[in-house]
């Protein structure tokens, strides 16, 4: 009887942005050659026609890529369009593998050690994604997410410039990026601009802007709060940080535009795959694609707990005799267990005076945790891996979550049982 390993010839692909490296290895890790191919449609070709000069006889080839969704992906397509089977090789096996057989990293050494691992754990990787529609959303999240970044950093460097003629800009203004704020500091750059203007022709200005939300009430403050020193004029110092303020606004102003039109994008593409995860309070469109983005296609997942171990959820078990202790995994997906994190602490969160819960069934399962004695941190892991089930649910069934209806909470009751326990 054949076994299944005998029915392949194993290929390692280590891609890169000009070339990629491929190591070919029979089922008993044999080298059998390795080719360098550019990255190329011409060369994927060639390279194609070329692989039967290194396959065993009567075996079918079987590729495995550690990057299938940045420079190797071009290649990934092109073998996957051509019916031949490519697997992702997370690149962590590879590394590790590579620390085990004691060798210095190069193209060749991961190639090899990528075909290596297709051997090993022959059965147990996943295939690589050739759905569009999942690449689509990971660039549209991934430049969303780059676009917050920068307006984050471009916010905070405009408040720098702000607070040495406008110290308490903050009072007048809700945010830094709102309309209101950007439409004043782009025409009244310091203090001294603001001299000679009346409170009926700023009032004015703040109306239109606001959408009437401010007005002369506001405008006499900011009035007030003039320097009773401040000139009309302007010294070199302050027209350099004037033209700076102007082009720093200009550029957050893009990013705004920007980052609206891809989340108008974002949730196009998103209602494409027609999922539920909406239906859950605390999952808007944007929370929701990048859950979406990083899972991908859930069929990869046969249970919740496979997920829960993708996202570095589920516990790491270090057993010797008797003793067996858990630990907190620190492998998997870190993007992914950030977010189910963040999801977990949105669903717990109280608010108002009668500190009513956001989602009471994971209150009160968090509140049992804490006080099985487990900490704060462990009990929101235990959520969280209670969320992967529900999500992984959702994905592969397609049924809406029905929240619970919000209700009071006894906080201060909880917090003293906290405290009770730390005691202890």
């Amino acid at each position: 009887m054949v076994h299944p390993k005998m029915k392949f010839t194993y290929v390692g692909i280590d891609s890169h942005k000009d070339t990629h490296t491929a190591f070919f290895l029979d089922c008993f890790f044999e080298k059998l050659g390795s080719i360098t191919l550019g990255n190329l449609p011409a060369d994927f070709a060639a390279f194609l026609r070329e692989t039967p000069r290194f396959k065993m006889d009567g075996t079918a080839l079987l590729f495995g890529m550690e990057d299938v969704s940045q420079y190797g992906r071009a290649l990934a397509q092109f073998l996957m369009a051509n019916n031949q089977p490519v697997k992702h090789v997370n690149a962590y096996l590879i590394a590790r593998e590579r620390k085990n057989l004691n060798l210095e990293k190069s193209d060749f050494v991961d190639a090899e050690c990528a075909a290596r691992i297709l051997i090993s754990r022959f059965g147990n990787l996943p295939d690589a994604e050739d759905d569009e529609r999942y690449h689509v959303l990971r660039t549209l999240v991934v430049r969303r997410d780059f676009l917050t970044r920068c307006n984050l950093m471009i916010k905070t460097y405009l408040h720098s410039l702000l607070t040495v003629d406008f110290p308490n800009y903050h009072k007048f203004f809700a945010g830094i990026g709102g309309k209101t704020s950007i439409a004043f500091f782009s025409k009244y750059t310091f203090p001294g601009m603001l001299i000679g203007i009346s409170a009926e022709e700023l009032s004015q200005f703040l109306r239109e802007h606001s959408g009437g939300l401010l007005g002369m009430v506001r405008a006499k403050e900011i009035l007030a709060a003039l320097d009773p020193a401040a000139t009309l004029e302007i010294s070199e110092k302050q027209q350099v940080r004037s033209t700076i303020i102007r082009s720093t606004i200009q550029q957050l102003q893009y990013n705004i535009d920007d980052l609206e039109a891809v989340e108008i994008e974002l949730a196009r593409v998103f209602k494409s795959f027609n999922t539920t995860l909406t239906s859950m309070s605390g999952l808007d469109i944007v929370s929701a694609s990048q859950l979406l983005s990083c899972i991908g296609d859930i069929r990869k997942f046969p249970t919740p707990a496979k997920l829960a171990r993708y996202a570095g959820i589920a516990p790491i078990s270090h057993s010797s005799g008797k003793r067996d202790m858990q630990f907190a995994s620190q492998r998997g997906d870190r993007e992914l267990n950030s977010l189910f994190y963040q999801l977990a602490v949105r669903l717990l969160l109280t608010f108002g005076p009668k500190h009513k819960a956001h989602n009471p069934y994971f209150y009160e399962y968090y509140k049992k945790k804490v006080s099985e004695g487990k900490t704060k941190r462990q009990a929101i892991k235990c959520v969280q891996r209670r969320l992967v089930n529900i999500v992984w649910g959702m994905l592969t069934h397609g049924e809406d979550y029905v929240n619970p209806p919000m209700v009071p909470v006894d906080r201060p009751a909880v917090e003293a049982e906290v405290r009770k326990l730390k005691a202890k």
